[in-house]
């Protein structure tokens, strides 16, 4: 299962985040740098408002949603790429992760020391990138004469990652990170296997007061981290009141709701940073729905149809015929299976299909 890491300056909202989002108390949330040390890893439902109308529209009370692991990390500060604070345990831990939540703090409280000493979440996020790319001037040193004497000796593919150092190295010297380098389809290919922090993809998460939630675009602190992401141009935000959602896992579905109601808002943002988050991993999900259950199935987009029956049961993969799809709306539309295959809307679909997210899929396979 891929894994997002959430990660900040300490006392932004990190642990906070997690057991909102993972409905837990796993996560210490105090008022002191470094509360988290070793991280915290959990699994996050992924929010999909398909899957119980087609609960119902196939007569089934059981649903199983995708998922996808979230780990707080602890907090980063200036100079852990020398070793300040938790440093290198810090972006050892990053280095495993497949996407960054960076949560920002947008919110003033008194009661809680910011540990640069005012909110500028700007600020904050170049703190962190400043860090990433000292990190990764770092580790493409310790990479390279590795690298080059492997390419002396006719290693082809040591050569092309070279290469690709030996022009990402004066770029991050400019303090530019590693994504905003132009990428040629090889280079695309070679740049994973360098581990690089500033590459990994990032959501950023605006934490505002309860008060905030329901007018964000008034808050000036929100719309800088939209300027900054804007200019950034990969980098996606959402905003989020941690604390209100961490309140709201001791409350039931209508309580929470009607609690959300009163703030003038019909979701704390969670739902949606998952989701985002979700997106931001490459990732979408195919349904299947039967008498026994809905269920949402995780796929890398791009996947063909074996690929994704593989999903499912290595052996749907290995003897795989055909799949049987229909669009989530194009059922709906219908009202079942039965009346989607007569009006056509069901198709055969072979080897080549790339599957599309929402479609609902049987794969037909060999004994």
């Amino acid at each position: 299962m891929l894994q997002a890491g959430i990660v900040g300056l300490p006392n932004v909202g990190k642990s906070t985040l997690f057991n909102a989002l993972t409905r837990t108390r796993k996560a210490e949330a105090q008022n002191y740098p470094f509360c988290t040390i070793e991280p915290n890893v959990g699994v996050v439902h992924v929010p999909d408002e398909r899957l119980e109308p087609l609960a119902r529209l196939v007569g089934t009370s059981k649903i199983i949603p995708a998922a996808v692991e979230m780990v707080d990390i602890a907090g980063l500060v200036a100079g852990a790429s020398q070793g300040e604070g938790l440093g290198n345990q810090f972006l050892a831990n990053i280095r495993e992760v497949d996407a960054i939540v960076q949560v920002v703090r947008c919110f003033e409280d008194e009661d809680i020391v910011h540990n640069e000493g005012s909110v500028d979440p700007v600020r904050d996020i170049g703190v962190i990138e400043t860090e990433f790319i000292l990190a990764d001037l770092q580790s493409l040193e310790n990479q390279e004469a590795r690298l080059r004497k492997k390419a002396r000796g006719g290693d082809e593919e040591a050569a092309r990652q070279l290469a690709l150092v030996e022009r990402l190295q004066p770029h991050l010297d400019e303090g530019r990170s590693a994504f905003t380098l132009p990428l040629d389809e090889n280079e695309r290919e070679v740049l994973p296997h360098l581990h690089l922090l500033s590459a990994i993809p990032v959501l950023y998460a605006c934490n505002v007061t309860e008060t905030d939630l329901a007018r964000p675009d008034g808050l000036p602190a929100v719309q800088a981290v939209r300027d900054y992401a804007r200019r950034r141009g990969d980098a996606r935000v959402c905003v989020v009141s941690a604390r209100t959602e961490e309140e709201l896992a001791d409350f039931s579905p209508d309580e929470a709701a009607e609690f959300l109601r009163d703030l003038g808002v019909a979701d704390s943002g969670v739902s949606r940073l998952i989701q985002e988050t979700y997106e931001l991993l490459g990732l979408a999900s195919f349904l299947t729905a039967g008498a026994p259950e809905v269920r949402a199935w995780t796929f890398h987009r791009g996947m063909t149809a074996p690929e994704c029956a593989g999903v499912i049961h290595s052996d749907f993969q290995k003897n795989f015929i055909k799949a049987e799809v229909v669009s989530y709306q194009d059922l709906l539309h219908a009202g079942s299976l039965h009346a989607a295959r007569e009006e056509g809307r069901l198709r055969l679909e072979g080897k080549d299909y790339l599957v599309q997210d929402g479609d609902v899929i049987h794969f037909r396979a060999n004994p």
